[in-house]
């Protein structure tokens, strides 16, 4: 679900500007992100204009891991084209520092210039989601635990996109990857273990698409994402009347929320995030109500060590 560059770049300025007219409050948030937005696709760009870069996964472990409850990145070994994409984790820095991170930012832009945090490993840790070893580096190190988190994942998201849009399409001819999918009934993605960062209803189907790598898959139950209650306890409502396509799914098992909307297609790859920015006010009526997202789901510790950076 990717678009030329092109055609990716001006959706997203119609969008941004669109958004900016309806909420001028969120102006600064939308600045900002067109900068991250704009970097990921550059980075989308340096992938496919070097195709070598991304690795081919291995599908019959991929769909021996999806069997086993395992998303499929988080089971088959990757190495990660740091060449690449370390650059971006710099840029990335210098945008949070200019968009309101400041001397944060700019840490850990000198503590990656100076070697004593690895590009690659920050990386290939975001790749699969490590997020407790990321916190823990970051705290050893004296850094924002949240800000390494992020420029990591910026970094690491075309990479992961394009890994399972090539992992997923291969469905077609390998039957295994095609049948582990099909069985993937979980609220987290198939492909890296992600929550959704928002629900797509089209006139037929309810999407789930993954905050992190854009992946997207559908539940064989209209249920609550996290817990999978599908009685009184979850609801869909309208919680703002002046946007009737945006929705809120809430549980009160297990107090958690997910946002969706109603759209004509799936968005492409990056522009999820900027879905994500205009359902904004969904995340503030459910807040108001003390709805909130789980952490990120855990899976055996051994599947974190098996992406792996390349050498520069």
């Amino acid at each position: 679900m990717t678009a030329p560059r092109d055609g990716l770049r001006e959706e997203a300025e119609r969008r941004w500007e669109s958004l900016a007219a309806a909420r001028p409050d969120l102006r600064p948030a939308i600045d900002l992100q067109r900068l991250l937005v704009t970097e990921m696709i550059a980075l989308l760009g340096c992938l496919d204009e070097q195709p070598s870069a991304v690795p081919e996964l291995d599908a019959a472990i991929a769909a021996a891991s999806l069997a086993r409850g395992i998303p499929a990145l988080r089971g088959a070994p990757v190495d990660v084209p740091v060449a690449i994409l370390g650059p971006g984790l710099d840029r990335c820095c210098r945008h949070l520092a200019n968009g309101g991170a400041g001397e944060v930012a700019r840490h850990l832009l000198e503590t990656f210039e100076a070697g004593r945090l690895n590009r690659g490993s920050l990386i290939a840790a975001s790749l699969v989601r490590g997020k407790r070893a990321i916190e823990a580096g970051a705290n050893q190190m004296g850094l924002s635990p949240d800000l390494v988190w992020l420029v990591g994942e910026l970094a690491a998201a075309p990479l992961a996109h394009r890994l399972q849009q090539r992992l997923f399409a291969a469905s077609d001819v390998t039957p295994a990857v095609g049948q582990a999918l099909e069985a993937w009934d979980r609220g987290c993605c198939p492909a890296c273990g992600s929550w959704p960062a928002l629900i797509e209803y089209l006139t037929d189907r309810r999407l789930l698409r993954c905050s992190f790598c854009a992946a997207a898959w559908e539940l064989r139950s209209r249920r609550c994402v996290y817990c999978g209650e599908d009685g009184e306890a979850f609801s869909v409502s309208v919680p703002v009347a002046e946007e009737p396509r945006h929705l809120l799914e809430s549980c009160t098992q297990c107090g958690g929320y997910t946002k969706a909307i109603r759209v004509d297609r799936p968005a492409d790859f990056p522009l999820v995030a900027i879905a994500d920015l205009e359902t904004l006010a969904l995340d503030q009526a459910a807040m108001a109500r003390e709805y909130g997202r789980p952490p990120l789901t855990e899976f055996p510790d051994d599947a974190a060590a098996l992406a792996r950076p390349c050498q520069d």
